[in-house]
């Protein structure tokens, strides 16, 4: 078996972290069926705290690094999210109306404008990065079909810090 590739948040510009909970994850857990994309396929419950001072708003998405692809696989990503926003709910990733204010979702690789769970190859555990981005611009100027690595370059162009909170899940 070949190593693990490194999460590419460590070859991202550093920012500050802070706090990043939820009620359905534990940090090195395994990603219970709940959030499993031919199981339950619900977002979870993420709760944030911290974020550095002139956060004017969030971006939560969900990224698999261990996907057999060159640029690893998009889950969520959501947008917009409101500076006052402090977590979501579970089932939140489920439309843009259940998010907060004016916040929407990019497509993700499925392809799919919502969260849509783990669904890794029979084999090896894949690992699952839970992110909330807290950025320095109140909207990023994307469009629901904006492709992911664009979206990922406005995340690290306005970054001013990042939590992280990473799950396993492998085929049974």
């Amino acid at each position: 078996m070949s190593p693990r590739p490194p999460l590419p948040y460590e070859f991202l510009p550093p920012v500050p972290s802070f706090e990043l909970t939820s009620a359905d994850l534990t940090e090195g857990g395994t990603m219970p069926d709940a959030q499993v994309y031919g199981a339950g396929n619900t977002s979870p419950q993420l709760a944030w705290s911290g974020a550095p001072e002139g956060t004017l708003s969030y971006a939560v998405t969900c990224y698999d690094p261990d996907a057999p692809t060159a640029s690893g696989w998009w889950h969520w990503l959501a947008v917009n999210l409101p500076a006052s926003a402090t977590g979501l709910p579970a089932g939140a990733g489920a439309s843009d109306g259940t998010l907060p204010g004016g916040a929407f979702h990019v497509r993700n690789d499925f392809p799919g404008h919502r969260y849509d769970g783990a669904a890794p190859p029979p084999g090896p555990a894949h690992r699952y990065v839970f992110a909330v981005h807290a950025l320095d611009v109140a909207e990023l100027d994307l469009t629901p079909d904006t492709p992911a690595a664009v979206v990922g370059f406005h995340l690290t162009h306005h970054a001013l810090g990042r939590a992280l909170l990473t799950v396993e899940y492998a085929r049974p």
